[in-house]
């Protein structure tokens, strides 16, 4: 089991705390995107900043550039990084795609599925004609032309990792992609991501082994594990009331699916009412204690034993800075990342032990 970060920030000295975190023996880094800044621009940054770090966008928002405009996007990074680059693709929501991109959002899981057939044709450097029921290239009537990529072909290997929560889509990471981003958790409810995952790769003849899973967790070390679950249990409020619209939110679905139904019921009610106080302290600490590594070495190296025996590959984390500390200075993360790497280690060698 791998360990990964997520950026605190795109700063200066964010960047300069990704680069130490590759030097205590972090594997990768996965930025984000959301409506402030794009994913790609500061992975070409560190691409020129490091050496061994594998760089992940997770994710772009599939449908905000066209799948060949990606495809040239992942080849130019791929170059910069000498073979370091990761694609993470996902489909956002509605209120994003359709408020800041102006693009409907409709068809995301068939958006999705086309999209990687358009990428890996270009990657492949195969000549780019397409005919799906969202894309047809080239244009039927028009002037254009079936390119291909001079910068492409059989010997580039471009992973390609799904961002999903939904069952459809959960499925169609298992029969197409390279890896999974997954978001919201729990290994307690383990199933409710992997089964589906399983299955669409049993269809399409794939082995689920060969299918890296990734998940977010933030990592806090602290001698109050209480406060600190409240404390990030309040914090997926907005998630569960505003990461959506009042009919599609996919983390309230996967909450639900978690057995969390009634209680992201109410945490949205309530937010959507104004009242985010209330809103925040509806959340169940146990969703604050599960998606994330809080509490001592021992707390902490026992949430690792459960995310590795539910077979999870690499954990993103998020480390937590201390309350009222500098927030340029990361040395407490970094501290804390790598106590975090040492019980990772630790907790790999018990599994490979006789």
């Amino acid at each position: 089991m791998r360990i990964g970060i997520t950026p605190p920030g795109l700063d200066r000295a964010s960047l300069d705390f990704v680069v130490e975190a590759e030097r205590l023996g972090v594997d990768s880094v996965w930025v984000p995107e959301a409506w402030m800044y794009d994913a790609l621009t500061p992975l070409g940054y560190l691409a020129a900043r490091t050496e061994r770090l594998r760089l992940a966008s997770a994710v772009v928002q599939l449908g905000a550039r066209s799948p060949a405009m990606l495809a040239m996007s992942a080849l130019a990074l791929h170059t910069l990084s000498g073979g370091r680059f990761i694609l993470g693709v996902g489909t956002s929501g509605p209120q994003v795609m359709e408020g800041w991109h102006g693009v409907r959002f409709d068809r995301p899981v068939t958006r999705t599925s086309e999209t990687i057939d358009i990428i890996r044709t270009v990657v492949a450097g195969d000549r780019l004609v397409y005919e799906g029921d969202v894309h047809t290239l080239p244009l039927p009537g028009g002037q254009g032309r079936a390119l291909r990529s001079p910068v492409g072909g059989p010997d580039v290997d471009i992973p390609i990792h799904i961002a999903s929560l939904g069952p459809r889509n959960l499925r169609l990471t298992g029969a197409k992609a390279d890896g999974w981003i997954g978001t919201a958790f729990m290994p307690e409810s383990a199933d409710v991501f992997l089964e589906p995952i399983a299955e669409g790769a049993a269809e399409a003849g794939r082995d689920p082994a060969g299918i890296e899973l990734s998940v977010a967790a933030g990592l806090e070390f602290t001698d109050d594990p209480e406060s600190a679950g409240r404390r990030h249990a309040s914090g997926y409020a907005f998630t569960i009331g505003a990461m959506g619209s009042s009919s599609t939110n996919f983390y309230n679905q996967v909450f639900a699916r978690q057995g969390f139904a009634d209680a992201v019921a109410e945490v949205r009610a309530l937010w959507e009412s104004g009242d985010r106080e209330r809103a925040a302290a509806a959340v169940p600490i146990e969703i604050g204690l599960r998606t994330n590594l809080i509490g001592d070495d021992e707390s902490v190296r026992e949430r690792l034993r459960r995310y590795r025996n539910c077979g999870i590959d690499t954990l993103r984390v998020n480390v937590v800075g201390e309350p009222g500390s500098n927030a340029n200075d990361h040395h407490p993360r970094l501290d804390a990342l790598a106590r975090l790497v040492d019980l990772a280690t630790a907790v790999e060698a018990e599994a490979e032990a006789p």
